[in-house]
C-alpha cells in the first residue's frame, strides 16, 4: 500500500496534465496535437515524459497514460498489482520477463505491438530508441521493483 500512495502522490501533478479534445457526452477523444507531455512520477527513472489521457491514475478507475523515453531508457524489474495493458505507439519496446534484467531475454516489440500483463507479472523494459507507449489500466496505479534499491524514489 505504501508504494501506491507514494506513487499517487507523484501523479497529483500529472492528473492536472489531462488532454481532453472533446469530453462531451461521456467519451473522450484525444488527437496528438492535444497530448500535453510533462514530467514522468518520480517512480519512473528520470528522463521520460509523461501525458494522461483518460482518468486519474491516482485513483481507482479506468485510465490512459502515455510514456514518452528517449534512447537508453530503461526500467528495472518490477510488477504491478493490477492488469496492465501497453500499446507501442511509435519506437521499439524491448521487454523482457521475470526478476533479472537479462537483455538476451527481451523481445522486441515495434510501434503497434500489444502488450497485456496479469497482475504480479515480473517485467523490465529497455528502449534503444525514442518510443512512446500507452498505459492503459485501473487505478492507482503502482510499480513495485523486485528490488527496492532500483526504485528512483530511493535515491532522491
Amino acid at each position: 500500500m505504501r508504494v501506491a500512495s507514494i506513487f499517487a502522490a507523484g501523479l497529483i501533478g500529472l492528473c492536472g496534465m489531462a488532454s481532453f479534445a472533446s469530453a462531451e457526452g461521456g467519451h473522450t477523444m484525444v488527437t496528438p496535437e492535444d497530448v500535453k507531455w510533462g514530467p514522468a512520477p518520480k517512480v519512473l527513472p528520470a528522463g521520460a515524459e509523461a501525458a494522461v489521457l483518460f482518468g486519474d491514475p491516482s485513483k481507482e478507475g479506468l485510465f490512459a497514460l502515455r510514456l514518452k523515453v528517449p534512447s537508453g531508457y530503461a526500467v528495472a524489474p518490477h510488477t504491478h498489482p493490477v492488469h496492465e495493458v501497453v500499446t507501442v505507439i511509435s519506437g521499439t519496446i524491448n521487454l523482457g520477463m521475470g526478476e533479472t534484467a537479462d537483455p538476451s531475454a527481451a523481445k522486441a516489440l515495434p510501434a503497434g505491438s500489444f502488450i497485456a500483463l496479469p497482475p504480479g507479472t515480473a517485467h523490465f523494459a529497455r528502449f534503444d530508441e525514442p518510443t512512446v507507449i500507452q498505459i492503459t489500466t485501473t487505478g492507482p496505479w503502482a510499480i513495485k521493483y523486485i528490488n527496492p534499491a532500483d526504485d528512483p524514489q530511493k535515491s532522491q
